[in-house]
């Protein structure tokens, strides 16, 4: 698989007419195709289907080198995998776009990736948390983007508990950063674990709420009693 029959194929799924809307909707300045995301998870599947993991990670860095809005989110579904075999290119690419983040849609679907081989090798966490002091904003809600699973588990190892106190502490080191993104992340993972873990948001919110923004500490207890 060339670059170039990757590109054909993401072109042969372009939509007529949508490309515009797409553009405005993710407030987009680079090219944007008009692809539908069924289509690009239908071409994802059959690559990593059909590509060697070392094959997938070029693919990847291919795509995403085209600054293509739906090239860079098929490079990251082609590495969204919870088994890879000797992920550690494929992670160190996954880490190596967080400087390139400027959207949300492409910062999610990247983190999708990536949250993947955190849970593979939670010492990558250690990275991870190098980026919650970065300048850019962007690299800053990815930490709490891509720790998602741990929001999430029923029955939780000791070891898991401690990645949501780290995370936890990440995001009220957050809580009085102006950015409406990175409130915005703080209120999602709160959310989230408010699902499975309710003593830790209010034990939270008891603390930091009155620093969140008033919309990001509401959306954080949405489902508290």
């Amino acid at each position: 698989m060339t670059p170039e029959d990757a590109l054909a194929a993401l072109r042969a799924g372009i939509e007529p007419g949508r490309a515009e809307a797409m553009a405005a909707y993710h407030k987009q300045t680079r090219p944007v195709l008009g692809i539908p995301v069924p289509y690009l998870n239908d071409l994802a599947k059959g690559w990593r289907q059909t590509l060697s993991v070392p094959e997938r990670v070029a693919l990847a860095d291919a795509l995403w080198r085209t600054d293509i809005f739906e090239a860079r989110i098929a490079a990251a579904k082609v590495l969204t995998q919870a088994r890879i075999r000797d992920d550690a290119a494929a992670w160190r690419l996954i880490a190596s776009w967080v400087p390139d983040f400027d959207s949300w849609a492409i910062a999610d679907h990247a983190c999708d990736a990536g949250e993947r081989r955190l849970v593979a090798d939670p010492a990558r966490l250690d990275e991870v948390e190098g980026w919650t002091r970065s300048d850019h904003m962007w690299a800053r809600r990815a930490a709490l983007v891509i720790t998602l699973p741990w929001t999430k588990q029923n029955h939780p190892s000791a070891g898991d508990l401690a990645i949501r106190d780290r995370v936890l502490g990440w995001a009220a080191g957050y809580a009085d950063d102006p950015e409406w993104f990175i409130q915005k992340a703080i209120a999602w993972w709160l959310r989230d674990l408010s699902k499975h873990d309710a003593p830790r948001v209010r034990a939270f919110l008891k603390a930091h709420g009155d620093r969140l923004k008033p919309f990001a500490r509401r959306e954080a207890g949405k489902h508290l009693a």
